[in-house]
């Protein structure tokens, strides 16, 4: 049986696609996956070497209608003729997508075939794809239960949102660390997600000072777009681009400072990390904002929008957060948010809707 997997773009849409991909190859009835995505995007990185990878060049519309809506639209059409094809040559039975605009083409072509689809939108606020095709596809899994009430005219179920296998693991059973951080020390981890975020990385290393003196330590993910990335130095610093060991991370650290998109948010839930959040403020329909909202209501985390926070706020505000009885609630609340068999509850709903 064969499943067309389109998701591109950011970890967002491309973690919780693997996540499931990688529970359906551990089905007992075989399953051959192949994936759609865009040239130069992350899947790209991501993808080859597990699963063949198809590309198309497709995009979003951006901005006012124009000439360059005409030009995107008809860009549209012909990923629509192309994904056709591929579903009709490669003689699959069904198509799951996790949402952006690589969602279009792929709802669209299995439409026209008459091919089943699973869709999945992580994000609390449906993306406009979203909202547009889903009374097109067959059934539309959803991350946070009150999707599904911005969803009327889609058959919805709330599974949540996958994650990578090491967020499923007992801490014990994960890989050690390997930073240099005393076991008994606060730690504060910083991850702007996977496209890293400058402006929050400016607040805290001003910040930092104050959190080194209450004698916190910091584990700083900077991303690889920060000019200053290697500006700030202290014996209770570490500034890493990225780092792999993320369950890891999260199960050891004290207080997360992020922004919230949606799979950043449940990895600190299955964690059961408590956050303070900072959303993109440029992030499409400003869904991070109503992402965190999500898990302010829960009592998991704070938010701050990135334009009304400052240097001393932040700075109290982890200060007391640290200090306070509040911060072992707010973990308790996170860790009521989690669905951690989350991809298995997709992939058996791909198996059930798609037949495989």
């Amino acid at each position: 049986m064969k499943l067309l997997i389109a998701a591109s773009g950011t970890g967002g849409h491309l973690f919780p696609a693997i996540a499931t991909a990688e529970q359906l190859s551990r089905h007992q009835t075989p399953c051959h996956i192949e994936w759609l995505g865009v040239p130069n995007r992350l899947e790209t990185q991501l993808v080859p070497g597990k699963y063949p990878l198809h590309t198309i060049q497709v995009e979003g519309f951006q901005g006012k209608p124009g000439l360059g809506t005409l030009k995107t639209l008809a860009r549209l059409l012909g990923s629509v003729v192309q994904v056709r094809s591929l579903l009709q040559k490669g003689n699959f039975q069904g198509v799951f997508t996790t949402g952006g605009y690589i969602a279009a083409p792929a709802i669209l072509a299995a439409r026209s075939l008459g091919l089943l689809t699973v869709l999945h939108e992580s994000n609390a606020l449906p993306g406009k794809v979203t909202r547009l095709l889903s009374p097109w596809c067959s059934v539309v899994a959803v991350g946070f239960e009150e999707t599904i009430q911005r969803l009327p005219r889609a058959k919805a179920v709330h599974v949540g949102t996958p994650v990578r296998d090491a967020f499923r693991l007992a801490p014990s059973a994960l890989p050690p660390l390997q930073l240099p951080i005393p076991d008994d020390v606060p730690l504060i981890v910083v991850v702007g997600g996977s496209q890293g975020a400058v402006a929050v990385n400016r607040l805290v290393r001003e910040c930092a000072p104050a959190w080194f003196e209450a004698g916190f330590w910091i584990v700083h993910l900077t991303g690889d777009s920060d000019p200053d990335a290697k500006s700030l130095s202290h014996p209770q610093y570490l500034a890493l681009p990225f780092y792999d060991n993320m369950a890891a991370l999260f199960h050891r650290a004290t207080l997360a400072i992020s922004r919230s998109g949606a799979g950043t948010l449940t990895e600190l839930a299955i964690a059961h990390l408590p956050a303070i959040l900072i959303p993109y403020p440029f992030a499409a329909e400003d869904h991070q904002t109503v992402n965190a909202a999500a898990f302010v209501r829960a009592g998991a985390a704070k938010v701050f929008q990135q334009k009304d926070l400052t240097t001393e706020m932040l700075t109290t505000e982890v200060l007391d957060l640290m200090r306070s009885p509040q911060r072992t609630e707010m973990a308790e609340a996170a860790g009521r948010l989690a669905i951690a068999d989350s991809a298995e509850q997709l992939a058996k709903l791909i198996q059930k809707t798609v037949g495989i």
